[in-house]
């Protein structure tokens, strides 16, 4: 986390891959995982307050997509986007999918990561820094938020794979979860 060699970064192969699947479907699962995310954490969008009505542009710069991020407390959004498509937004995040990752998982500080310039920062600061205290305090953990979108079958398929996802995140260094308590 003290500079840009520590941060990994998503495989440029992978990027290529990735890049060859289409955003709408990536798009509807994130989707449903904003609204089960406001269901489960009502106090996110008190704590974002006049910049719930913000749109948030999150750009994972290893990345082929970034996600368009709208928290509106009545319909809340997060869609993916190609590169090339042109967005409005009001706050731009970018940096390596790890570092963005690691900062919504609590697993890296985001002043440390602002300040290493592991990730920036564009437009309104301010609602950056709301959006940042929010999800720190929600401690949103995006696999389970993922998983428990696709309902039961979901949550079962999740609880298979936690495990093998702490292995990825050992091998890899992403924090792909929330830490957990007893490790």
């Amino acid at each position: 986390m003290n500079g840009a060699n520590s941060i990994p970064h998503f495989p440029s192969a992978g990027a290529r891959l990735l890049a060859q699947l289409p955003p709408g479907p990536l798009s509807l699962i994130l989707g449903r995982a904003a609204r089960d995310m406001a269901e489960h954490h009502p106090g996110l969008f008190t704590r974002l307050g006049p910049h719930a009505q913000k749109r948030f542009l999150i750009d994972p710069t290893d990345l082929p997509f970034a996600f368009l991020l709208c928290p509106r407390p009545s319909r809340p959004s997060i869609d993916a986007l190609s590169r090339s498509a042109p967005c409005h937004w009001d706050c731009r995040i970018a940096g390596p999918l790890a570092a963005l990752l690691g900062m919504i998982h609590g697993a890296y500080d985001g002043d440390a990561l602002f300040f290493s310039r592991d990730i920036a920062v564009e437009g309104d600061t301010e609602a950056a820094l709301a959006l940042r205290n929010a999800t720190d305090d929600a401690e949103i953990d995006l696999f389970e938020a993922v998983a428990g979108s696709l309902g039961a079958p979901g949550r079962a398929v999740g609880r298979r794979l936690r495990p093998l996802a702490r292995v990825a995140e050992r091998i890899t260094g992403v924090a792909l979860m929330r830490p957990e308590m007893n490790a």
